[in-house]
């Protein structure tokens, strides 16, 4: 019965923090409600909590696991590497015994311990801050972090347990250990984000404090929850859908730019420029040259005999990536040789992914890059505000949104482009054309699945067909017969089941 610690596991809390943060005392030493005595503790706690998310486990760059190669971007050529588990994912014969899948889960639930501990005990007035507002944008930044991280929950599992407290006793956690209806979760993400827009938090964090959150990112978060639950969600429909607008919107309007087509493509990716491109909303930070803390993407995607994306020579094939998406690319979309390329070796035949590069001296042979990871950019929010105006019937509007992304990847405007009897054939309606936009602006920021989910919304049955309906071989060596209205939410991992299998109830259709 005790593993059921491990969900929302109090010690260490504050340990592992980011590289600035690496003299941090062991907060079990005294009691958790009198550990924070100053502003310093607050900080070093709070960064606690972007250390949860950037483990690779929960939000990290490797993270593609749970949500590209679940969808139909990217997927593997080898079915028995790690005993055959990253496979179940994107072959969709996923297992309730996956360890890949209780990481995850675990990885998400520490997140939210760190930001529940730090909720628990911010406003204790025994604490002194050199400025009082800072207070306020502490909590602002564990608010945003448990949402976002109970945002993958919900989206992934459904139902599930929901903790808003430290919980500091066995008998507390057995007490918590049971699965909320997802509506009630959504209703946490709501307030916890409305919450987090009432402090002096920047509208966009500076370059000094890349990494951090800030009020675009929760404005941006907050519409996209919104818009997850129009789709989601019969009852409340036309609510969620224009309250969607109304935070999509505000977080557009915190831009530093006008049009997309003004920040080029490739500069939202280039290393050299990832603190002061304009575009990046919200990322999770990698230090170039640093063997501890640097990003290892560019040379994980690459594939053998390749050099454009770091100086390490690749030994395998990289990031497979399923021709299903290459062939989406329009022709001439400038974002298609930017992010893959085909490798002509003889061990590696297939097409991978070059959107993450850094082949600099800096990084070097032993690829210790400085990629960040980003979370939330302004053409995520362009591109669902996009799609929230078509579902409430603005087509103006939406078409406005749709062609910024479209102009600045040389493409003609959407309705010349719908037109072409081809597009037309491929994407007939204005929703296809923006969920189209949307996977090749995006591929490989782990948005795929969700979009996938967003808008077959409560018809699974939509997403089944949608998928059953690609070419098996565009799809690499996964078999897209498995395929059913269960993938629609993972399995609970079986050891969270088995702890109290009716409180703990397995999703529909795994066993």
């Amino acid at each position: 019965m005790k593993n059921i610690s491990f969900l929302f596991v109090v010690v260490a809390l504050v340990l592992a923090s980011c590289s600035d943060y690496l003299d941090v005392p062991n907060p079990n030493a005294v009691p958790s409600d009198r550990y924070f005595s100053s502003e310093i503790d607050v900080d070093k706690a709070v960064a606690g909590i972007y250390s949860a998310i950037r483990s690779n486990d929960c939000l990290g760059e490797t993270s593609d696991l749970f949500s590209e190669e679940r969808s139909d971007n990217t997927g593997r050529l080898d079915n028995q590497g790690n005993a055959g588990e990253p496979f179940q994912f994107t072959n969709f014969s996923l297992l309730p015994g996956n360890t890949n899948l209780k990481s995850h889960w675990s990885a998400l639930y520490v997140a939210v311990s760190r930001a529940n501990y730090v909720l628990s005990y911010v406003d204790n007035p025994a604490i002194k801050f050199t400025n009082e507002a800072n207070r306020s944008i502490y909590k602002s930044e564990a608010l945003f972090l448990r949402a976002l991280t109970y945002f993958h929950l919900v989206r992934k599992w459904g139902d599930v347990p929901m903790v808003t407290e430290n919980l500091t006793s066995y008998d507390a956690i057995v007490t918590h250990t049971y699965r909320v209806p997802q509506e009630d979760v959504y209703a946490q993400i709501v307030a916890d984000l409305k919450a987090a827009l009432e402090s002096e938090i920047p509208n966009i964090q500076a370059a000094a404090a890349k990494g951090r959150t800030c009020k675009a990112a929760i404005n941006g978060l907050l519409g996209q929850v919104y818009l997850t639950m129009g789709e989601l969600f019969t009852a409340g429909r036309q609510e969620n859908l224009t309250n969607a607008k109304t935070y999509l919107e505000a977080a557009y309007g915190m831009r530093s730019f006008g049009q997309l087509s003004e920040i080029p493509y490739a500069d939202v990716f280039d290393v050299a420029k990832k603190n002061t491109c304009p575009e990046i909303i919200f990322q999770i930070v990698y230090k170039q040259g640093d063997q501890n803390y640097a990003s290892g993407l560019a040379a994980r995607n690459q594939s053998i005999g390749e050099t454009i994306n770091s100086q390490k020579p690749a030994t395998g094939q990289g990031t497979y990536v399923n021709t299903d998406l290459v062939n989406d690319y329009e022709a001439n979309d400038i974002r298609k040789d930017f992010s893959v390329k085909w490798a002509d070796h003889a061990k590696a035949k297939a097409w991978f992914i070059t959107k993450y590069r850094d082949a600099s001296g800096a990084a070097g042979i032993n690829a210790y890059g400085g990629n960040d990871f980003i979370l939330m950019r302004y053409a995520d929010i362009v591109l669902m505000l996009a799609e929230v105006n078509e579902r409430l019937g603005n087509t103006a509007e939406a078409i406005g949104y749709l062609d910024q992304a479209r102009t600045r990847a040389g493409l003609l405007p959407y309705a010349t482009a719908d037109a072409d009897p081809v597009y037309h054939a491929k994407y007939p309606t204005l929703q296809l054309a923006i969920l189209h936009e949307r996977r090749v602006e995006l591929a490989f920021e782990n948005h795929r699945l969700f979009d996938l989910l967003r808008t077959f919304g409560s018809e699974p049955q939509g997403f089944v067909d949608y998928m059953k309906s690609k070419n098996p071989a565009d799809y690499g060596i996964s078999d897209l017969k498995n395929v059913s209205t269960k993938d629609v939410y993972f399995p609970i991992p079986f050891d969270e089941y088995k702890l109290d299998p009716e409180k703990m109830y397995q999703n529909e259709g795994y066993k």
